[in-house]
């Protein structure tokens, strides 16, 4: 089953640095197929027969002791980055795919989280919340966005790594190349 694995915080500044052949080996080595990645900032397209939840809890052990370093690890099948694709909340608005973020999600969050984090958007800011992804429009960038600010916080309760509009759908398309 092909899966998407993506890494929360790697080579972002000077810490959490990983080569993203290193990454391939060490995940080739333990046992995923046709293991590649896009850009430098861990994602991944593999496929693997764990479920998503085994493959996630797998590949955070295999890169903290290879690399000493506690990631979060947030992975999706094809199937569901379709779906997340499909569901384009804010595509009508969001004109910009680089200013258009999906949060991805360990779990659904907090009902309470979720109104907290819409109460933070600005217009022209917008901000849809289903099930263990968000989406956010921030036309303005990111820079002053109190709302981004919160999303890519550690107090949302669950395990969260965001990518941009373009990133997600490249990662669909190498999942089914």
């Amino acid at each position: 089953m092909r899966q998407i694995v993506l890494l929360r915080g790697v080579n972002l500044g000077p810490r959490n640095r990983i080569a993203m052949p290193d990454l391939r080996k060490l995940l080739t080595n333990a046992g995923l197929g046709d293991v590649r990645t896009y850009l430098q900032s861990g994602n991944v397209v593999a496929s693997s027969d764990l479920s998503p939840e085994q493959l996630a809890r797998e590949c955070k052990r295999h890169i903290a002791e290879e690399f000493a370093l506690d990631l979060e690890v947030i992975v999706r099948t094809r199937d569901e980055l379709a779906e997340v694709v499909e569901r384009d909340p804010l595509g009508r608005v969001a004109v910009n795919p680089k200013r258009y973020q999906v949060s991805l999600l360990s779990a659904e969050p907090d009902p309470e989280v979720v109104s907290a984090l819409a109460a933070l958007a600005v217009a022209p800011e917008q901000f849809v919340a289903i099930g263990r992804e968000f989406y956010a429009w921030h036309p303005h960038g990111i820079a002053r966005s109190r709302l981004w600010a919160r999303l890519a916080g550690r107090e949302l309760g669950v395990s969260a790594t965001a990518r941009n509009w373009s990133t997600v759908t490249s990662l669909l398309e190498m999942a089914d190349s």
